[in-house]
């Protein structure tokens, strides 16, 4: 009998083990994961595996479930749209839910212009369609991003991305008119007024600043490190793209809703974006996307230019708008910041114990923090054995963990906004732990 004869009875016994060989033998090696963990329930800020094996959560799907798992009113209102419609395509027979959480989102995006919104069902399609936006608006065609950033696995998203392995490796080639320059990260002395300069001169070599369409960047990068763009630096990228008439596109994609202790991390900087791009936090599980930005340039493409058959999901629509009123009634945006103060005093804890090793912490920026590892505590000796050791061992503690950066040296933490003071120091007795071995080697 093969593994795919078995019965559920028989399934119910299966092990991780079990499991992730099915796995090997049935998905494409691509579609990897970083543990061999089968998760069979969750609940708040725990998870349990098919052999009843408990973790805690400090990934959170990848800044998605910030609501914890499971939670009542968002679960309530996906069952009781369920209970009505899954589907009708909101380019057929539209709903009210998706008019209702567009209104809520040009609502929550800053500035006080008059804004509008699209739904998707990806973040990479957010930012595609947002990129197609601004082509539309601008008539232009280059579109510049930066070193480091992240922005999807599509194509045109990949294109923008600034990191070859894994996204980009064996893809091309890619979209042309894209445009990189560096991120400025002062950890690896990169100053924002450098980051300027380098555009300033790509602009001279590669790109007129009048055939530029758009900027994109993230106001915190995520799959680059968790570095957070300086306020000077997103303000003078504004008064640039102002001075130009290029399109300044704000990928809050993971930074966004609540996840910076801000509805959008770039309302640091008081500045007003042209477009925002929206998903992963916004539906606390539930697979939508959004692009939202000024009206008149919202407004650019004609009838029919942008959609997509599952785009604004009428389950989706009704999460986040449930999403939203948890955020307002639980007060998220400051629980983000009380998670960043929990967790940056047992990450100083940490540092203090290995200097040599954690280079560099960053939790300044809510419950979107990093720590990074380093070999002779120097930022030119990136440890990305450590860190692949550190996530490894964690996962067989207990402990659910997540890395990220150019470098592979990133841990980075991104814990449901409403985690407990208990959980969060259970979870780091098991991270200490960890890290105490591995550095006793």
């Amino acid at each position: 009998m093969s593994v795919a004869e078995l019965s559920s009875s028989q399934t119910e016994s299966l092990t991780n083990a079990d499991w992730q060989a099915r796995k090997e033998d049935a998905v494409a090696r691509g579609q990897g994961n970083i543990a061999p963990v089968y998760i069979a329930r969750a609940q708040g800020s725990e998870l349990w595996d098919v052999e009843g094996k408990r973790y805690i959560d400090f990934g959170t799907g990848i800044a998605v479930v910030s609501a914890g798992h499971c939670h009542p009113k968002i679960t309530a209102a996906v069952t009781g749209q369920v209970q009505n419609f899954s589907h009708t395509c909101v380019m057929v027979t539209p709903y009210d839910t998706s008019v209702r959480l567009a209104e809520k989102l040009n609502e929550l995006v800053p500035g006080p212009s008059k804004k509008k919104s699209i739904f998707v069902t990806t973040g990479a399609e957010a930012v595609e369609n947002a990129v197609k936006i601004a082509r539309a608006h601008t008539g232009r065609r280059g579109v510049v991003a930066f070193n480091g950033g992240f922005h999807g696995r599509t194509m045109l998203a990949m294109g923008l991305t600034g990191k070859v392995t894994p996204y980009k490796n064996l893809f091309g080639p890619f979209p042309a008119e894209i445009y990189h320059v560096p991120f400025p990260i002062e950890y690896h002395g990169l100053s924002w007024q450098h980051s300027m300069l380098a555009l300033e001169e790509m602009f001279k070599v590669d790109l007129a600043p009048s055939d530029c369409a758009a900027i994109v960047i993230e106001p915190v990068q995520g799959e680059g490190g968790f570095y957070p763009a300086p306020v000077e630096f997103l303000q003078a990228l504004r008064k640039l793209c102002d001075d130009h008439g290029i399109v300044l596109i704000v990928d809050e994609i993971q930074s966004g809703f609540a996840r910076t202790g801000k509805w959008f991390c770039h309302e640091r900087a008081g500045i007003e974006a042209d477009l925002v791009t929206i998903a992963k936090g916004v539906a606390n599980g539930y697979p939508i996307a959004a692009v939202t930005g000024k009206a008149e340039i919202m407004d650019a493409p004609l009838p029919g230019g942008l959609g997509g058959t599952y785009a604004g999901s009428p389950v989706a629509c009704a999460a986040a708008l449930a999403m939203i009123e948890v955020i307002e009634e639980e007060n998220l945006n400051a629980a983000a910041l009380h998670v960043a103060e929990v967790f940056s005093a047992h990450l100083q804890a940490l540092q203090q114990k290995h200097p040599q090793i954690i280079g560099q912490l960053r939790t300044d920026h809510g419950a979107m923090m990093a720590m990074e590892l380093v070999t002779n505590g120097d930022a030119a000796q990136p440890n990305p054995e450590l860190t692949r050791a550190l996530v490894g061992k964690a996962y067989e503690n207990g402990l659910a963990l997540l890395s990220c950066g150019m470098r592979g040296n990133v841990i980075r933490f991104l814990p449901a906004l409403n985690i407990s003071d208990d959980l969060v120091n259970e979870g780091f007795d098991i991270l200490a732990g960890c890290l105490d071995e591995l550095a006793a080697g």
